[in-house]
């Protein structure tokens, strides 16, 4: 106990060194992440795992405490990302809003979404709605981090101001600002998915596994967000630990391919799988089928790859362009006419991509049409692109 008042000023009750603050800091903001990465993200927004209610309850209560966040609105927020992913509608792109914007002002927009009450209620459906979360956690959403101030001050004396304002930072600044900013902005990616998602690095403990967000945009509602051997996600190691604690049940994560030779004509188990890995046969189809032209075309003009073509549109290829300002979109569409081979295998690209997104027909008519495709693929003459037909012809689902 402090042996005088100013003491207690100075250090609280229990006069910690900073060593000892810093322990207690990364505790407890590795506590709040577990909270958005675990309960928020993957439990609420995805139903990718469920926790056992003393679990799921203690997450609550600490979003509560030290985010001031309300389980319904921050699942509808994250669902409408989803659904209108890098559109002007998105609530955080940065394609849009602009990446300083996103970086810096994350968490007002996040204020901002909160707003827009039809959405909350269109995309928060199946949020905790019980007698606590109307009359405390959502009525009186401020109060927790009013609470974790006063103990604060009681536990560390003024010392304690500082670190409840890194506390109230946390989130703001990596979830709102770095995973929602830069987690489209910069990175590398193992999938082309349709928006413009990126990993920010393997491995990154201290925001809970959210840096590997390309993958987690390619299988939404998978509870493990690690999908190469090379990746940690320390969110799932938590969740596996719960899960022999019997405290978490998984309920979904992001299937297994296999490829199976030999296989005369895409099947049915062929289209399950597509369809369960569009990103990744779209990815194959840039790295297996592309690329390479891309590099012969190269060879055949006695230039180096980045001489002919320059990155950024390189990069812009994988998706025509889409996130290229008007002008370089232009000059990518100029050097793809010019240049036959490279048009067709983009035009076999769309129509496949068309096959695997299309909505408007059965799944007998979809086969059909992946039949086809793979036929005009294997007919086209283009070595790397019959390559790739008969390895999509074998695409199936792992048995668990």
């Amino acid at each position: 106990m402090p042996a005088s008042l100013l003491d207690f000023l100075a250090g609280g009750l229990l006069q910690f060194g900073w060593w000892q603050m810093l322990l207690y800091l990364l505790v407890v903001t590795q506590i709040t992440i577990f909270t958005v990465t675990l309960y928020l993200h993957r439990s609420q927004a995805h139903r990718g795992v469920d926790f056992h209610p003393l679990i799921a309850h203690f997450f609550r209560f600490w979003s509560w405490l030290t985010t001031s966040m309300i389980t319904k609105e921050w699942a509808a927020i994250h669902r409408k990302h989803h659904a209108k992913c890098e559109t002007a509608e998105d609530p955080h792109s940065p394609m849009h809003k602009g990446i300083g914007n996103v970086l810096w002002k994350g968490a007002d927009m996040y204020r901002e979404a909160r707003l827009a009450r039809a959405d909350i209620e269109q995309y928060g459906k199946g949020c905790p709605d019980d007698w606590i979360e109307r009359n405390l956690y959502t009525r009186f959403s401020n109060a927790g981090v009013v609470v974790l101030l006063a103990l604060s001050v009681v536990l560390f004396g003024a010392k304690g101001v500082a670190v409840w304002a890194i506390q109230m930072a946390w989130i703001p600044f990596w979830a709102a600002g770095v995973i929602n900013g830069l987690g489209h902005w910069w990175g590398y990616r193992n999938f082309e998915t349709t928006d413009t998602a990126t990993n920010l690095t393997p491995w990154a403990v201290w925001i809970g596994g959210e840096e590997l967000h390309n993958n987690h945009h390619a299988f939404p509602s998978s509870a493990k967000f690690a999908l190469r051997r090379f990746e940690f996600d320390i969110g799932w190691a938590a969740i596996k630990l719960l899960e022999k604690l019997h405290l978490a049940k998984v309920l979904r994560v992001a299937p297994s391919l296999n490829l199976r030779p030999n296989i005369a004509m895409p099947d049915a188990e062929t289209l399950r799988a597509l369809l369960a890995h569009r990103f990744q046969a779209m990815t194959d189809y840039q790295r297996n089928v592309l690329k390479p032209a891309l590099k012969e075309e190269a060879a055949a003009a006695g230039a180096r790859l980045r001489a002919l073509l320059p990155r950024q549109l390189r990069k812009g290829m994988v998706d025509d362009g889409r996130w290229l300002n008007p002008e370089a979109r232009a000059q990518l569409q100029a050097w793809v006419d010019a240049r036959p081979r490279i048009q067709a295998l983009i035009e076999h690209r769309k129509r496949l991509a068309d096959v695997l997104e299309s909505r408007g027909h059965d799944a007998a008519e979809r086969l059909r049409q992946l039949q086809a495709w793979c036929a005009e693929a294997e007919a086209s003459g283009v070595r790397a692109l019959q390559d790739y037909a008969v390895r999509l012809r074998g695409y199936a689902l792992a048995q668990a």
